[in-house]
């Protein structure tokens, strides 16, 4: 007798995505292992959740003042960031825990079998409260400014699932190498700081478009390559998008820039659960 059952972490299986949904029982205890750990003796507990984004906010304010960053008429400027800092801190809180995720679980990783896809997504369940808590700065800052969205507001979750994929995707490529390659993990801070300044945070893509080429060039005019090179940052899409669903007919989008946003966080996506994929076979013998 030949017959032999061999057991591999899923990543040839047909069956994967449905393994997937048979251990969702581990995805729901090590997610709310995470939520415990998260705010594990720590003296105010989930007021984090409020007071980070509440000095990023005034942080970006500053900056975004002191540069006579011009925002759209009617809006406050507080607002305008704040719309910004939400979904920026989502993904890079998210794309943090996802790109350390595998080697936090080393341990469990080398002895039990299962979809390791199920750690890295069970990280953003922190992130994705921690959003939903934060949201609350963003509401009582238009009640105090008087400022109502209109029903494009409902359109929001949309562009969270965007930077969702973009935190994934590309928190699975850095996971994924850091595996094999530790040094990695200090490419993850740098990635999050390069990106908080090349993206609309501060900022709108307006100004990128508009008024950044009179400071640099002296004209309106901005290439056609350097407004594509700025499209390329997939979190363009989602704040811009993010912003378009708060501020309305206040926020002007520059539609092929938008569309090469989207595009690119697709393909972010794509390529890291392909990558994940392929060499997740590994892990348990490299770890």
């Amino acid at each position: 007798m030949n017959n032999r059952i061999v057991l591999e972490p899923g990543a040839k299986s047909k069956n994967y995505w449905k393994d997937i949904w048979t251990y969702r029982g581990l995805f729901y205890f090590l997610a709310w292992r995470d939520i415990l750990v998260r705010y594990k003796q720590t003296a105010i507990g989930v007021v984090w959740s409020l007071l980070r984004p509440a000095i990023t906010i005034a942080m970006m304010c500053f900056v975004s003042w002191v540069f006579h960053a011009q925002v759209p008429d009617g809006v406050p400027r507080v607002v305008f960031v704040c719309t910004a800092t939400l979904p920026w801190l989502f993904f890079a809180s998210a794309f943090g825990d996802v790109s350390n995720s595998l080697i936090s679980n080393a341990n469990l990783i080398s002895k039990v079998h299962f979809p390791r896809l199920i750690i890295p997504v069970s990280t953003v369940v922190v992130s994705l409260i921690d959003f939903a808590i934060s949201l609350f700065i963003l509401i009582v800052l238009m009640i105090i400014f008087r400022y109502a969205p209109d029903v494009r507001i409902l359109l929001i979750p949309v562009f969270m699932l965007f930077a969702l994929f973009n935190a994934l995707g590309i928190g699975l490529i850095i996971a994924t190498l850091n595996v094999k390659y530790r040094d990695f993990k200090y490419i993850v801070p740098l990635i999050i700081q390069f990106g908080v300044y090349v993206s609309p945070v501060a900022f709108s893509s307006d100004y990128v478009y508009q008024r950044l080429p009179v400071i640099l060039f002296g004209s309106t005019f901005l290439p056609k390559v350097l407004k594509g090179m700025y499209s390329l940052n997939p979190m363009v899409a989602v704040i811009d998008g993010f912003r378009w669903c708060i501020l309305g007919s206040s926020m002007v989008i520059y539609l092929p820039g938008f569309l090469i946003s989207i595009a690119v966080s697709v393909l972010f996506t794509i390529l890291g659960i392909w990558y994940f994929r392929k060499t997740e076979k590994s892990f348990a013998d490299v770890i």
